[in-house]
């Protein structure tokens, strides 16, 4: 397998607001262990924390990749040449195709509080998925990164002898 020219690599890490919410779990956490004492208060503070920081991150390691002839979207792995074309979607867009616009076939990785996405057309017949909807920060560079794999797939024309 050849690496693309165009290599794309994006993780869709949880927004920082995530962050706080996870401290303000463990510290929840902590008033309800408050009546015993002050050693498994702050335990339940770290535990807490550290338990909702775990599952947040968790939640925000999903990555998007392209690599060499593949599109490799969470845990799924699509070539390129089963892939059509690609359309951005702005935030009004993403938000219709997350909702009353998706199909349930679909192949959707999406994140909420992501507002563009790219919605690409799946080509092959033998696959029943439509097209696949991809939360991402940077639509345009995702496009790109897919059109420098079809075009690095596809086999180079001969060239007719010069005489």
């Amino acid at each position: 397998m050849q690496l693309s020219a165009s290599p794309y690599e994006e993780r869709l890490t949880a927004p920082r607001s995530w962050w706080v919410i996870s401290f303000l779990v463990g510290l929840a956490m902590a008033l309800v262990f408050l009546p015993f004492g002050t050693l498994p208060m702050l335990g339940a503070l770290v535990g807490g924390t550290a338990v909702a920081a775990v599952a947040a991150s968790a939640y925000g390691s999903i990555r998007i990749r392209v690599v060499g002839d593949a599109l490799i979207a969470g845990d799924a792995r699509i070539p390129v040449a089963a892939l059509g074309d690609a359309e951005i979607l702005d935030q009004e867009e993403a938000r219709a195709w997350r909702t009353y616009k998706a199909d349930t076939r679909a192949f959707m990785l999406l994140r909420s509080y992501i507002p563009t996405a790219l919605r690409v057309q799946v080509t092959d017949p033998a696959d029943p998925t439509p097209y696949l909807y991809l939360s991402t920060r940077e639509p345009e560079r995702l496009i790109a990164a897919l059109e420098a794999a079809r075009a690095s797939d596809r086999p180079a024309t001969p060239r007719a002898p010069h005489e």
